[in-house]
This record gives structure tokens, C-alpha cells and sequence, in this order.
């Protein structure tokens, strides 16, 4: 929305930014020919012309697509979406989230075992955040994250991972494979800020400033 265009602009200038016609929400006509991946939900908000630009997303995206936040909130609103999601898309909820799209579990177990059927039923990867974050996929396969610390459960700390994933689909990693790196990568990330200046006051863009560290971890 053209709300947040100066907010984007003087807080990170590095980035490019483009509006929509609408001044507090997103709308509009979805032109995305020219890219070739796509990440979409974190601070979209869940206007009802918000939830029509995510169908058109879900339709006309021929790349590879990351769905978070209230992008996965709109679809817990309005099941129909889900028929439209691309095979090999990857859905990033927290638990509260994926609850909110197909119903409460009583435990982790449960909650796993409705993780893995909704990959084999929608065709597409879900990550499900948390204290060890679950990657599944429509074989039935399912991979566990063994980096992270809870000081991670903060504001902005998953807008974070979905930007991670979809940056490494843009550079022509298959799905599951960016999946895996991004959500290591995040929480290697996260344990290298623990690791400095403890849990308790970490934010979002602490773990950004370090997933260049974490890159050069892995790469050595």
C-alpha cells in the first residue's frame, strides 16, 4: 500500500519498492511475468480485497512461491483458496497459524501428522516454525531444523525466514532445498547473536546482520 512507501524507503533504503494503488491496503492488478520467484503474507494485512490480490497472486504466479503470515491467514478465512496454490509452493506457519488452516491439535504429534497430510494433499512444502522447525514435503518425507534458540520467537524473526527462502528460490534452489538451507541458515543466525549478546533482548534485524556470518560458517 502507499502507506508504507517512505516507511520502506528511510528504514532500508537499499531496497527497491513499488505501491499499489490503495493508500492502507493491498489491491490491484498482479503483474508478475518478469520474476521468478515470489514471497507474499507478512504485513499484507486481511482487508477482503487483500484476499482477492492473493488469489490473483495464487493464480498467475508461474515461478516459485513462499506463502506466510497473513497470507496464510486469508486462506484459513476462505478455504477455496487453497485449490489455487501452485504445486511446490512452500507455506511457512507458526503453529498458531496452521491451527487457524486446518483446525486445533491436541499435540505436536498431531499437529505433525496434519503437517505431513496437507503437504501430500496441496503438493507443496510446509514449514512449520518452532522450537525445532519441521520441513515436509509431498513424499511423506519430513526434516527437522537443529539450529535456533527461543530468543528467535520474536516480532519480524519469520518475515525474516520467508524473505531467506524466497531469495534462495530466486538463485534457482529447488524448494525443499531452499527450505532446508534458509531455516538452518535463520537459526544458525539466531545462535550467533544468543551467542553475543544473549536470548532475551534479540530482534528481527539482529538476525539479519547475521546471516551473512552464517553463510560464511557453513561455507568454510
Amino acid at each position: 500500500p502507499v502507506c508504507g512507501y517512505e516507511i520502506m524507503q528511510s528504514s532500508v533504503p537499499e531496497v527497491m519498492v513499488m505501491t499499489g494503488d490503495e493508500v492502507n491496503f493491498l489491491s490491484g492488478q498482479v503483474e508478475l511475468e518478469k520474476y521468478t520467484s515470489y514471497g507474499i503474507g507478512p504485513g499484507i494485512g486481511q482487508h477482503p480485497r487483500t484476499l482477492l490480490l492473493l488469489k490473483a497472486v495464487l493464480i498467475a504466479a508461474k515461478g516459485s512461491l513462499v506463502i506466510d503470515a497473513d497470507g496464510i491467514n486469508l486462506m484459513a478465512k476462505d478455504k477455496s483458496l487453497l485449490k489455487y496454490v501452485p504445486e511446490n509452493s512452500v507455506l511457512t506457519p507458526h503453529p498458531g497459524e496452521f491451527d487457524r488452516l486446518v483446525g486445533k491439535s491436541e499435540s505436536g504429534y498431531e499437529r505433525m501428522v496434519k503437517q505431513l497430510k496437507f503437504s501430500k494433499e496441496h503438493k507443496v512444502v510446509v514449514v512449520l516454525k518452532g522450537k525445532h522447525t519441521s520441513i515436509s514435503i509431498p513424499d511423506g518425507h519430513c526434516y527437522f531444523n537443529s539450529t535456533g534458540n527461543p530468543g528467535m520467537a520474536t516480532a519480524g524473526s519469520g518475515d525474516v525466514l520467508t524473505g531467506l527462502i524466497t531469495g534462495l528460490l530466486a538463485q534457482g534452489y529447488q524448494p525443499l532445498d531452499a527450505s532446508i538451507i534458509a531455516v538452518y541458515i535463520h537459526g544458525l543466525a539466531g545462535d550467533i547473536v544468543a551467542g553475543e549478546v544473549g536470548e532475551q533482548g534479540m530482534i528481527a534485524g539482529d538476525i539479519i546482520e547475521n546471516i551473512g556470518n552464517a553463510f560464511r560458517i557453513i561455507e568454510r
